[in-house]
């Protein structure tokens, strides 16, 4: 039966129990890990968020009442316990904080009982996703995900303390805003007193933390709640918390030296990492030549090489008929794999498949220096020679190829170059590479809404001496957008902001807005930039992709308290659910029936 607290009162936390206290009273309390009877003795060790401690209960010491207490004790019961820290006689942990003390019980109170758990609590569970979700707030207990959630409350204090320091100040943006047309679906919620009218959960503070900078604060920081409706990934939410800042009367290199002495000082004050400063800059160009992708990880090699002038006279159509078509043939140099089975090699060329391929083209160096390729035939001996030099190949060397359109080749080599990195084992886990990747495109075109669209947002400035290219060639201008990088994940992201009206209105005009349209949708921005408005420009951090980075967790879930599955769903609580006809009438809404129900 539970007993009361009855003025007992927390001396310390399990692993604050030290040699200082030997001799000492102390009160502890938290849950029973697990329970050694040996007959005479009882042993439990007692968890709390700190860590674990082993309490020893001697029948002369606690009593009788208390050791029968002890021996009902179960796994997750809930406890205070009285006793005398004394150094351990025998059995030290070396493995654990508190591994040489224990403390010898005087007194027990049981808080809480608890039913049989439906997993272990213990570290790098093997249960299930979907059970432990089911009942997070026992997965929560375990020691790992609480040093996750433990970190991300030291980061977010240390973000504050850095910024606090440099002159930001903290403001909150509305949670309740209006939907816009551009980026990731919204999250609507429809208003009671506006009835048809729907506010939006925000994607981001972008628009309010510019009117922020209109209205003079001059550097604005914000630990926010974001919302997208959009597919989850191992490193996304549909609600998730971003690190955000604006600054005035700055440019791109101001943004950048605040954000590598924000990310020295917390990587160095939470985990001990020291980055090294500056931190290095590629163009977005360079970052999709050399590795296809925008977001690379240097922690390894396996670059991208551009051979389409070497192949552009052969008689492999697949490579010339890429080249005709506007496309580029590229490859990457697998060290050491040219003995790679053909069923391997096959299992590379579905994988390529699945990012937009036809086909992969491969090339083994076999170590008498003689070649083993799939397009062999269609080649001369020369110029396969010149192929394997432009690759920097060497016996025992496997060279594989894509050729297509630019964005497929990135897209495809970027990835195996990925896929091979873990396969072969070349990531150093315990490595923390940073880059920034600078000059993104402004626009990019979709074929799918077949007109051009920010990259980033509407509101980011273009290179000044591109502007003049954006009626003729608009593809072609760059925008003053920085994205940090760190071990292949998008950290945080950023831009200088458009600050003069005719370049926003023009922007809008590029991507399909009549001056009417952007009115209605923008019109409290575009007001604002009459009345003076500082150059501006800002950063946001994914906190927690940062946090999942800095603890070298596998997905974004081990770092938020309570996250959702791949449907966007919660399984603990059940949501999203129907909600009672009087709460639709309320707000004038209707359910329209699914096309399943009306079959």
């Amino acid at each position: 039966m539970a007993e009361s607290m009855k003025g007992l009162c927390r001396t310390h936390r399990c692993t604050e129990v030290s040699h200082d206290n030997i001799g000492q009273t102390v009160t502890v309390m938290g849950w029973v890990q697990k329970r050694r009877n040996l007959g005479s003795l009882i042993f439990i060790d007692l968890r709390d968020r700190s860590g674990l401690l082993q309490i020893v209960f001697d029948e002369p010491k606690v009593g009788s009442r208390g050791f029968a207490k002890a021996g009902t004790l179960r796994s997750e019961f809930v406890v205070a316990v009285t006793g005398t820290v004394e150094r351990r006689a025998a059995a030290v942990n070396e493995h654990l904080k508190t591994g040489d003390i224990e403390v010898i019980a005087t007194d027990l109170r049981i808080l809480s009982e608890s039913e049989t758990p439906p997993f272990p609590i213990e570290e790098n569970s093997q249960t299930k996703d979907e059970l432990r979700l089911r009942y997070r707030y026992l997965d929560l207990r375990r020691p790992d995900l609480q040093r996750n959630l433990m970190m991300k409350s030291k980061v977010a204090m240390l973000l504050r303390n850095f910024m606090a320091q440099e002159g930001f100040l903290e403001i909150e943006t509305p949670i309740l805003t209006k939907s816009t047309p551009e980026g990731a679906r919204d999250y609507l919620v429809p208003s009671r007193v506006h009835p048809g009218s729907f506010y939006a959960l925000p994607q981001s503070p972008q628009l309010f933390k510019q009117l922020l900078m209109c209205s003079g604060y001059d550097r604005y920081f914000q630990i926010a709640r974001c919302f997208r409706d959009e597919d989850l990934r191992a490193d996304r939410q549909p609600e998730f918390t971003q690190a955000d800042m604006e600054l005035s009367f700055v440019d791109v290199d101001d943004v950048i030296d605040v954000n590598e002495r924000l990310l020295q000082y917390v990587f160095r004050e939470a985990v001990g990492v020291e980055v090294k400063l500056p931190i290095p800059r590629i163009t977005w160009q360079e970052a999709m030549d050399r590795f296809g992708s925008d977001k690379p990880d240097t922690r390894f090699g396996m670059e991208l090489v551009n051979v389409s002038e070497v192949v552009a006279g052969c008689g492999f159509a697949v490579f010339t008929g890429a080249l005709e078509q506007g496309g580029s043939v590229r490859g990457i140099n697998v060290k050491g794999q040219g003995a790679m089975p053909r069923k391997k090699i096959d299992k590379l060329v579905e994988f390529a498949k699945g990012y937009g391929a036809k086909g992969l083209a491969y090339l083994a160096v076999n170590e008498d220096g003689t070649y083993k390729s799939s397009f062999a035939k269609f080649m001369t001996e020369e110029e396969l020679q010149s192929l394997a030099g432009q690759m920097q190949a060497e016996p025992g060397d496997l060279l594989l190829f894509a050729a297509d359109k630019n964005k497929v080749v990135w897209d495809v080599l970027g990835a195996l170059r990925l896929e091979l990195a873990r396969q072969l084992e070349l990531i150093e886990k315990d490595q923390y590479h940073f880059l920034w990747v600078t000059d993104f495109p402004l626009l990019e075109w979709s074929e799918e809404e077949n007109r051009f669209m920010a990259m980033h947002h509407p509101f980011t400035m273009p290179v000044e001496e591109d502007w003049d290219k954006i009626d003729s060639d608009p593809g072609s201008v760059r925008a003053k957008a920085y994205d940090i990088v760190l071990n292949g994940t998008e950290l945080g992201g950023g831009s200088v902001r458009i600050h003069q009206n005719d370049i926003q209105e023009k922007m809008l005009q590029v991507l399909g807005f009549t001056k009417e349209s952007a009115y209605e949708q923008f019109g409290f921005l575009l007001n604002a930039f009459q009345y003076g408005v500082p150059p501006h420009a800002g950063l946001a951090y994914g906190l927690d992709r940062m946090i999942m980075l800095m603890m070298q967790c596998e997905s974004i879930r081990d770092v938020i308290a309570f996250p959702k599955v791949k449907d966007a769903s919660c399984l603990m609580t059940d949501a999203p659910n129907v909600v009672d006809q009087k709460q639709l009438q309320e707000l004038a809404l209707t359910i329209a029936a699914s096309e399943e129900e009306t079959e």
